[in-house]
């Protein structure tokens, strides 16, 4: 093993950078030119069916066989030009990954010869086997039927020579197995609650856009030296490794050129990128060795959803090409920064204003304060449904690890806005507002967009924090689907925009004129929600005692977080919004449970052979060595002059062996507690099996592997090491 360890050193020493020439020196002329959108429409579509479709795409319109027969003809020859030969619908299952099947255009013609064929039917809907993608109990594993269902909002576009129609996926009777699904109905449930509270400022306004701009942190590990760590390969982080010497102490990495290698990588995947019509914007190293990070400009937010999802796609194949692997877990190695995906989410009308961006007039500014201020009432509410959103077996490992947002949900809005929320609230007192306070208090409103420009720092240890036209998320994982969150969010917010109306509503009904009523209820938000505000460092322990103080919750416990699903207040959001039915959010809380239990158990399995096959073999080797280095010393000395020079071996060869002792009885009793939770009837009883009795092994184990890592002669350790992995350039 340590043969192959320095075969695939060497052979990742000798990497250089793959050339990559751009299609065009204007990313103008190739952006979107492998995507079907409004301009590939507009020519392939006549005026009748382009204008039939976009009814369908921007209202909802439903779409007639004729109608849906002429777009398939349309798209299928703007397939086959572009040099498709092959359709699928590209959807994403509750796995975390997207899935597709795939379908040749060519179908025999019945005299010998061949036709190339696409309908309306075939682009509406297809019926992939269900079976393989986990549904939590929505369907019996004896049933394979479950449907694909075209959604004509995020546009079809190519890859490689196949034709990728976006597309939901859903049970025989209806009910959502996927992601997408009960995004487009968060999306619709936050569109028409903002809208209605947007009403009491502007009647204009008819619709309220959910927009999503995310950042994709990942590391890139040589694919030689990757292929020589099973650990890697088979659960996307090291499960052992000894801190190197030098991780990111000094950031220089952080800010120093990016290599070649990478830049290479990531012009590649620029250009195929903006093929497919994704803004790619910034890409930059990220804080620790060999991690970085790239951002596209803001979507809106299914759209933005399903290119966050193709983007994660071609970087794996693309980095291929580049002699790379693209490492996506939120934690790959131990005592450096994981990654995140950090979602940065406004709401934005149709009538071009951000309802999270101050204006130049009082009013304007009312608005944006009512709607900052119901994001502040729904975190506070929603706390564990946000945190559970975000929960995994690989994003427990950063989140509280003072390099992530911690598990204690908060939102900062910086100093000078947080006080004005106070000046504000205060100033809107029980009586009856005059007209002198009311000026007063519009002219103190006024006011704030001279004070976000002079408060645009932000709080890197905020799990949700305002940054000046926006909020952005930082507790969601690199792997994770951004829909995760974007739902919950979505929904949350839908549920608190209704209460806040209904407040309102209620007391314009019994006499109370709309503006003083909007002031009241405005007022009771602001102090109902003031526990939620948080300035300080996420980080400190400090934090953890007040947050205790101010009843937020700080649940690290993954599937104790994972059952908050089922919560009366989660229940009331994501039942009450129509986001899920009974069943569905009941699937939604078997597969995270179950995604949870199998990632431990492969971990554990995985750790169990390495430790058992490959370091205590490898010790043993050392130990060997060690003996017969003793023996000669004995033979050459005297038994005084033995026992002096011979200590420190004999010391080492002890502590090998107390180590190898340990990783086996270790294993041992992992395995026996993995066989006992394997044998649990329900889901949420291995769930917790796994988390509170395998779990904990995974550490100790390795704390013994790491300590044998330094002891044992660097020529026979079997697995690259940290220094190896992290700074091969």
């Amino acid at each position: 093993m340590s043969l192959l360890r320095f075969r695939m050193l060497e052979r990742a020493l000798k990497q250089r950078a793959v050339e990559v020439i751009p299609p065009s020196n204007n990313p103008s002329d190739y952006f979107g030119e492998r995507v079907f959108g409004r301009k590939q429409m507009r020519k392939y579509l006549n005026k009748q069916t382009f204008e039939a479709l976009v009814a369908t795409i921007e209202n909802n319109t439903p779409l007639t066989q004729d109608v849906a027969d002429a777009v398939a003809a349309g798209m299928r020859q703007w397939a086959l030009k572009h040099g498709a030969d092959h359709y699928c619908h590209w959807f994403q299952p509750l796995t975390g990954g997207t899935a597709e099947k795939h379908d040749s255009f060519a179908e025999p013609d019945g005299q010998g010869g061949l036709l190339e064929e696409f309908s309306g039917k075939v682009l509406i809907q297809q019926e992939p086997d269900a079976s393989s993608f986990p549904s939590g109990g929505i369907r019996n594993t004896f049933e394979a039927r479950g449907y694909s269902a075209w959604d004509p909002t995020s546009p079809a576009f190519i890859v490689d020579t196949t034709l990728c129609i976006p597309t939901l996926f859903i049970a025989y009777n209806g009910e959502a197995l996927d992601y997408k699904t009960p995004l487009l109905r968060s999306i619709q449930a936050v569109n028409k609650a903002a809208t209605d509270v947007c009403r009491y400022f502007d009647k204009s306004v008819e619709r309220v856009f959910s927009y999503l701009g995310w950042e994709q942190e990942y590391f890139l590990i040589d694919d030689a030296l990757w292929s020589a760590r099973p650990d890697l390969v088979q659960t996307g982080r090291t499960l052992m490794g000894h801190e190197a010497a030098k991780n990111q102490q000094l950031d220089d990495h952080y800010f120093g050129a990016i290599p070649s290698r990478v830049i290479a990588f990531m012009k590649d995947l620029e250009y195929e990128s903006l093929k497919l019509g994704i803004p790619l914007k910034t890409r930059h190293n990220e804080v620790a060795p060999n991690q970085f990070e790239l951002a596209p400009v803001y979507e809106e937010a299914n759209l933005a959803n399903d290119h966050n999802q193709l983007v994660m796609d071609l970087m794996k194949r693309i980095a291929t090409k580049h002699n790379f692997t693209v490492l996506l877990h939120e934690k790959p190695f131990k005592g450096v920064n994981g990654s995140g995906k950090h979602n940065n989410w406004s709401l934005c009308t149709d009538t071009g204003i951000n309802l999270f961006s101050p204006t130049k007039t009082a009013e304007g500014n009312m608005l944006f304060l009512t709607f900052v201020v119901n994001v502040l009432m729904m975190v506070y509410k929603n706390q564990d449904l946000l945190r559970a959103s975000i929960v995994s077996a690989g994003n427990s490992h950063r989140l509280g690890a003072a390099e992530a947002p911690p598990a204690i949900l908060s939102i900062f809005l910086g100093g000078h806005l947080s006080h004005m929320l106070d000046e504000v609230a205060e100033n809107l007192g029980d009586a009856k507002l005059t007209a002198d306070k009311k000026k007063a208090l519009q002219l103190g409103i006024s006011r704030i967009p001279a004070i976000l420009l002079d408060n645009t720092d932000r709080n890197r240890t905020s799990p949700f924090a305002f940054t000046g036209n926006r909020f952005e998320f930082r507790a969601a994982g690199s792997s994770a689907n951004c829909a995760a969150s974007m739902i919950v969010i979505n929904a949350a917010m839908a549920h608190q925009l209704n209460e806040f109306k209904a407040q309102i509503d209620a007391l314009v009904s019994g006499g109370m004129e709309q503006e003083e009523a909007l002031y009241k209820v405005l007022k009771e938000t602001i102090i109902a929600s003031k526990n939620i505000r948080f300035e300080g460092d996420g980080y400190s322990e400090e934090w953890k005692a007040e947050a205790l103080k101010r009843g937020l919750t700080n649940i690290s416990h993954v599937p104790e977080a994972i059952m908050r699903f089922n919560a009366p207040q989660s229940r009331e959001v994501l039942i009450g919004e129509n986001i899920f039915n009974e069943n569905e959010l009941n699937c939604r809380i078997e597969v995270e449970l179950e995604k949870f239990t199998k990632k431990v158990q492969i971990e554990s399995r995985v750790l169990g052979d390495l430790a058992i096959n490959h370091i205590i073999p490898t010790a043993v080797i050392y130990q060997n060595r060690l003996l017969e280095n003793l023996r000669g010393l004995r033979e050459t000395f005297s038994p005084e002059e033995y026992e002096q020079l011979g200590a420190d071996r004999r010391e080492l060869v002890k502590d090998i062996q107390i180590r190898i002792l340990a990783i086996k009885q270790l294993v041992r009793k992992m395995t026996e507690a993995r066989k006992i939770s394997n044998h649990l009837p329900s889901q949420i009883e291995k769930a917790f099996s796994y988390a509170d009795t395998v779990r904990p092994y995974l550490d100790e184990i390795r704390d013994h592997i790491d300590q044998l890592e330094l002891e044992i002669d660097d020529e026979i350790w079997p697995l690259p090491k940290y220094r190896e992995l992290l700074f091969t350039k």
